[in-house]
């Protein structure tokens, strides 16, 4: 059964920075930190640079809020409150029956909220913020008492301050369990809650936009505002001496109140779009730091001479989903994505609504002339001009691309650049095709008379060399035109309407999709079409080359990503995605395929897998049955593969284990892959190349002068004949042996068994010569030289031994490893003993099993070697 892709998997969504959950701030150190919820995941930001530091992903659902405890993070997913230290998860906690609204931390107490108004709180923080126990539970009626928002209150030991949508406020203490107070409040709901830097004294919000200033300890208001854009949703102080509070409301607009003078002080018109949902002043500092459901973080100082806040860092995405994203340069680093934009207008006098650009439906971008002028183009919906934009300077451009003959002209609905990068193609919804030079902004011609289409250009693209320019209409017509003359070359009618086309410059290949869901590939140099693909069930949204133009990858409304092989022209790869996909583009470097989607605010990122792994690209069967296939996370996930246990803390229902995952399993490889082929020892090739050569080498290296004769030793002492000389051991004479001692002179006593002797002749017992040929591999060409003219009778050796040698080199050649030392041992003991192999028969029939085996073991390599060589020579001599 299929398992989703078997070309791309999934690695990384991009584009979420924060949404509708307040954010939270905690200090470590000399630094602030800012965390934001992004749907199931959470980021952890610094405040200095709005740099990411951390990402939790939780598993179980999206996080409803967010806490900071010391070095801790805490978040609430449906009924499961989790805690994280530097983006790992440390704890759990379950109790509650509905989904988790509230978290409040102070001292050693963990209060939680759900949307029951059931309150329940826990105590004994661990150094890993463990719940150890739960340690009160209290239930409210939602029709009297439904909470909204909670607080402690600064010095009040054990108390909590309960804020409800009936506008009524509760005192309790939650460690007798007690209602200290009932304050009988307004009625009308309480939205926000937060502490004044005066003691028993709070900030209170209402949903009418009334604010305020309450006295605890005397239940009596001391300053109230009116802000006029609706509820309050969040409240904060100013802590650096400064007197002010500041309060956020549903439009984007954040009100600052001068509480000395109690006035209304400054105002921040547009702070975000949308709903204010988090917003908090970093401690003694002049810095205040927002989020909103705009997808977007951002800090302001309050730095200017009238005491109004200016915008001092921001980290912000899109705010509405993306229309269309592609890949920008050769290098795959860097991506464009376009959705609604707005260009600043503080300088201009202008208020910032008013400068908003529709939303992008094209765009065309080349990184040739980056550093001179604008090299990118986009085309707004409605609007009867494209504008030019600057990727170096990331900013919008100076020219708005406008034909001469506004009157008739409509909404631009695509374009293109020139691989050049001087000139911009547009076409328009009345079938208008018009060529603008991209630097000056100047109009330098229109194709057709008076109009290229005769209805709707549907797409348009320039070949790699400036020689034609290919146009696609509503009207079935795909025509083209010369560049340079601007005039009409070739028609192809299709039955159906074109609905786009996208070029692939290097191969001249322009893939044209149509209305009825079908792909044509067509020839832009044979001008006709060379393949049909038919497979989506709705709208094709967006089509993708690969760089080496084997795949052309198209989505759908249908929810599907097709995968077609072109030489091929079949179908490799197919699967389902839970939004459909309304854009999508292939890296330069095929790496990566990304993806946007319906309603989805992030740029998801998929790994091509034939990059670092083996995919067989077989084609897929005509009744194949696509999976679904799981978005990209924003963090990454913990494998499933192994496991290891923490113990949890007991609590109520939860006396279970948490699961900690480490895989540390590799890939070993096997020593041998075949027992067809040969393995090599992986040696220098100074090791073992010059074996046969020595003497040659030592007659070119000899000094002009003598050398020094040595000092005389004190006494002898036999040493071996290795790479590093040891002391030769004399064997002991027995004394049963004293008598039979004869008084010839034993030479062999005199050059005893070299260490290599000695192993050669107990390995031949076992027919185990891994030992013999290790000591080969750390032995030098010198060494090896030296132990192979030993083993000869001229040289101190026997018969014997060169048996030995002779059987370990074909017990090497038979098991074709350390194929190139085993060959270059062989060649240099037939060089150095070749007359006295020759002449004893037992040798002479060693050495013609040695031949058979040698034969036998180069012929296949041989045989593939110059299989390889032929089909390289070929491919070099081709002719594409």
């Amino acid at each position: 059964m299929a398992t989703g892709s078997q070309l791309f998997s999934p690695f990384r969504a991009l584009g979420f920075v924060a949404n509708q959950v307040p954010l939270t701030l905690q200090t470590q150190g000399l630094e602030n930190l800012v965390t934001t919820a992004v749907g199931s995941a959470f980021h952890v930001y610094n405040c200095a640079k709005l740099n990411l530091l951390f990402v939790g992903l939780l598993k179980s659902g999206e996080i409803s809020c967010l806490l900071s405890h010391g070095d801790l993070n805490i978040t609430a997913s449906g009924n499961q409150i989790i805690s994280w230290k530097r983006g790992k998860q440390v704890g759990v906690f379950e109790g509650h029956k509905s989904i988790i609204t509230f978290l409040l931390s102070f001292g050693d107490h963990l209060i939680s909220v759900d949307d029951e108004s059931s309150v329940r709180t826990g105590i004994d923080f661990m150094f890993i913020v463990f719940i150890e126990e739960l340690y009160l539970e209290m239930e409210f009626n939602d029709e009297n008492f439904y909470i909204t928002c909670l607080m402690h209150p600064s010095t009040y030991l054990n108390k909590i301050l309960l804020c409800s949508r009936q506008g009524q406020m509760q005192l309790w203490n939650i460690k007798t369990n007690k209602l200290i107070h009932t304050f009988p409040g307004w009625s009308e709901p309480i939205t926000a809650v937060e502490q004044a830097p005066a003691v028993d004294v709070v900030g209170i919000g209402l949903q009418s936009g009334k604010l305020l200033l309450h006295n605890l300890k005397f239940d009596e208001i001391v300053m109230k505002f009116q802000q006029d854009w609706g509820p309050v949703t969040a409240l904060t102080f100013r802590t650096d001496g400064n007197p002010f509070m500041a309060s956020a409301s549903t439009l984007g607009h954040i009100a600052f109140w001068d509480l000395e003078k109690c006035q209304l002080g400054t105002v921040l018109h547009d702070a975000h779009e949308g709903t204010v949902s988090g917003m908090k002043f970093l401690p003694s500092e002049p810095l205040l730091v927002t989020n909103g459901p705009d997808n977007s973080l951002k800090v302001w100082i309050f730095d200017q001479s009238d005491g109004s806040g200016r915008l001092l860092r921001s980290r912000t995405s899109h705010s509405a989903p993306p229309t269309k994203i592609r890949y920008y340069g050769s290098k795959g680093k860097d991506l464009l994505s376009a959705g609604s934009l707005i260009k600043k207008s503080k300088t201009l006098g202008v208020r910032p609504e008013d400068m908003k650009l529709p939303p992008v439906i094209d765009f065309a971008c080349d990184e040739i002339r980056e550093s001179d002028w604008d090299n990118i183009v986009s085309c707004h919906k409605g609007l009867a001009e494209a504008r030019t934009w600057n990727f170096q300077r990331k900013s919008i451009g100076k020219h708005h691309l406008k034909s001469q003959a506004d009157d008739m002209r409509g909404p631009v609905m695509t374009t293109a650049l020139s691989s050049c990068g001087n000139f911009a193609i547009t076409g328009d919804a009345h079938g208008h095709v018009d060529m603008f030079n991209i630097q000056s902004g100047i109009h330098r011609g229109c194709l057709g008379t008076p109009k290229a289409h005769q209805s709707q250009v549907r797409g348009v693209a320039i070949d790699g060399l400036n020689q034609q320019v290919m146009t696609a209409g509503a009207d079935c017509k795909l025509k083209f035109w010369s560049f340079k003359a601007k005039k009409l070359l070739c028609n192809l009618t299709f039955e159906i309407p074109i609905t786009q086309i996208l070029l692939h410059r290097e191969s001249s290949l322009l893939a044209v999709c149509l209305e009825d869901f079908e792909v044509h590939i067509v020839d832009v140099d044979m001008r006709r079409v060379v393949r049909i693909f038919r497979g989506h069930t709705n709208r094709i949204t967006d089509m993708a080359f690969s760089p080496d133009c084997r795949w052309l990858i198209t989505s759908s409304m249908d929810s599907s990503v097709r995968t077609w092989d072109l030489p091929a022209a079949r179908l490799i790869d197919c699967f389902l995605v839970e939004s459909p996909v309304t854009s999508l583009a292939m890296s330069p470097v095929a790496d990566f395929l990304v993806t946007t989607h319906v309603d989805d605010l992030g740029v998801y990122l998929w790994s091509n897998k034939t990059l670092y792994d083996d995919i067989s690209l077989i084609p897929l069967p005509a009744d194949y049955q696509p999976t679904v296939e799981e978005l990209p996370g924003v963090g990454t996930e913990e494998s499933e593969d192994s496991e290891e246990e923490i113990d949890t803390p007991p609590t109520e229902g939860n006396r279970g284990k948490v699961t900690a995952v480490d895989d540390t399993r590799g890939f070993k490889s096997p020593d041998q892959l075949s027992d067809e082929l040969v393995t090599l020892s992986l040696l220098p090739q100074s090791r073992w190349r010059h074996l046969t050569s020595l003497e040659l080498i030592k007659k070119r290296n000899k000094p002009m002068e003598p050398p020094k004769a040595p000092k005389a030793a004190p006494f002898f002492l036999p040493t071996t004949q290795e790479l590093v000389p040891k002391f030769a051991s004399t064997e002991e004479e027995k004394p049963d042996d004293m008598e039979a001692k004869s008084k010839i002179l034993n030479m062999k006593k005199l050059q005893p068994d070299t260490e290599f002797q000695i192993m050669l002749q107990d390995c031949a017992k076992t027919e185990n010569y891994e030992p013999v040929i290790t000591l080969l591999k750390s032995m030098g060409p010198s060494s090896i030289d030296a132990e192979i003219r030993s083993l000869g009778p001229e040289a101190g050796g026997d018969l014997q031994l060169l048996q030995l040698f002779m059987l370990f080199i074909e017990h090497q050649l038979g098991t074709r490893r350390d194929f190139e030392l085993t060959e270059a041992v062989l060649g240099l003991l037939l060089k150095l003993h070749g007359g006295v192999i020759a002449e004893n028969p037992e040798l002479a029939l060693i050495a013609k099993r040695l031949q058979q085996e040698h034969t036998a073991a180069w012929s296949n390599i041989q045989d593939l070697l110059n299989q390889c060589s032929c089909l390289i020579g070929y491919l070099k001599s081709a002719v594409i």
